[in-house]
């Protein structure tokens, strides 16, 4: 009877930890931007929300470099298009640095250009640089985050491309003081495919990668831990910049069957994917970055399709100031947009839900920025409130 008695009382207990877990979950339902930009973009994929709660956004396609007043509805354009200093040829992609310092990804001239607080342009280097090691190999230095100290995080496509069909890749750490690259972690990488053409001297390989297979995704927090959010069994681990790695435990979900109309949103994105290509010319390796061109879009019948979405989608893994993660599920098209939100502790503590055709392209202080993206293919700029909680 004793025996009984005590496995009773830990059978209650174990329930009543299981109900506090699930009480501590949050539900917050985003319905209202607080403001939103009154002119569109070509394209927006990040915004870097600075000290006095104005926005940097950079568009490749629209060839401009803004600092935006969300409240007054008012831009000044940074710099201006060009090849010199303080210019540009297509802004891809802005980050924060030390001492409110930001990081433009200039695609168009193939380097990465510091900001300062006051809008000047300071030092660049290129995006693609030598491999330590490698006896000329190349690697490509396009950067996913950054961090409080200055490091930049990328995926190594360079090295990548020499080891034929890869199946994982290592996250990255540069340290542009020393030039020191350190690898933090290795992902999955979505299922691809090889196809050749050409014969001996003229041989073209092209390796694609499957529509909307599996992959890990990640993120960089100001601190420096990396959040990685696996695909095999939906969940999220934290990597330190020690090395410690914190596991939260598997997420429950529902798999999302892939449907005309989701294949049809994934082909949408395609038209403006990163482009990459080298060329050599007398001994001269040349490699050009740009975004844009992408014509009338992939033939859908051409490819081999999961049976089934992935947990959530690889772009939408992110890391809040407060140091939380917001993964987008993946639902079906056209259905609103669902978050999971983790903690430092890499435990699933609460969804966020907003309305559907949205893209987070940033955070704030208590705020989320998102696109919109209308019938012309204009992307309009709206700002979101957020618990921070």
């Amino acid at each position: 009877m004793v025996l009984a008695r005590t496995s009773l009382m830990g059978l209650v207990l174990l329930a009543s930890v299981g109900l506090s877990t699930l009480q501590a979950q949050t539900e917050e339902r985003l319905t209202k931007p607080d403001a939103t930009y009154p002119e569109g973009f070509a394209l927006v994929q990040t915004v870097r929300e600075l000290a006095d709660g104005r926005v940097m956004v950079a568009d490749p396609l629209g060839q401009v470099l803004l600092i935006v007043d969300m409240k007054a509805g008012t831009a000044d354009t940074l710099g201006r298009v060009g090849q010199g200093p303080g210019e540009y040829r297509q802004p891809d992609a802005v980050f924060a640095l030390p001492g409110e310092a930001t990081l433009l990804v200039d695609l168009g001239n193939a380097r990465l250009s510091e900001i300062g607080p006051d809008g000047t342009f300071g030092e660049t280097m290129p995006i693609t640089r030598g491999e330590p090691g490698s006896g000329g190999g190349l690697v490509i230095v396009l950067p996913r985050g950054t961090d409080s100290r200055g490091h930049l995080y990328y995926l190594p496509f360079g090295s990548m491309a020499r080891r034929g069909v890869p199946d994982s890749a290592a996250i990255v750490r540069y340290d542009r003081a020393s030039g020191a690259m350190d690898t933090i972690s290795q992902v999955k990488l979505p299922d691809m495919t090889q196809s050749t053409s050409g014969g001996a001297g003229n041989q073209n390989v092209m390796i694609s990668p499957i529509p909307l297979s599996a992959e890990d995704a990640w993120a960089v927090a100001w601190d420096g831990r990396v959040a990685v959010a696996r695909s095999s069994d939906y969940h999220v681990e934290w990597v330190h910049p020690d090395g410690e790695v914190v596991s939260g435990e598997p997420v429950d979900y529902e798999p999302v069957k892939i449907r005309q109309a989701d294949k049809e949103t994934w082909a949408e994105g395609m038209g403006n994917g990163l482009r990459i290509g080298m060329s050599i010319e007398n001994g001269d390796r040349r490699v050009s970055f740009g975004r844009g061109g992408g014509g009338d879009g992939p033939d859908l019948d051409s490819f081999d399709w999961p049976d089934v979405k992935p947990p959530f989608v690889s772009s939408g893994v992110f890391v809040t100031p407060e140091g939380d993660v917001w993964v987008q599920r993946s639902v079906p098209a056209g259905e609103d947009v669902a978050f999971d939100v983790f903690g430092t502790d890499a435990e699933l503590k609460g969804k966020v839900t907003m309305p559907a055709g949205r893209d987070v392209v940033g955070f704030g202080n208590g705020t989320v920025y998102v696109i919109v993206t209308d019938d012309l293919g204009l992307q309009w700029l709206e700002r979101y409130k957020r618990s921070t909680t």
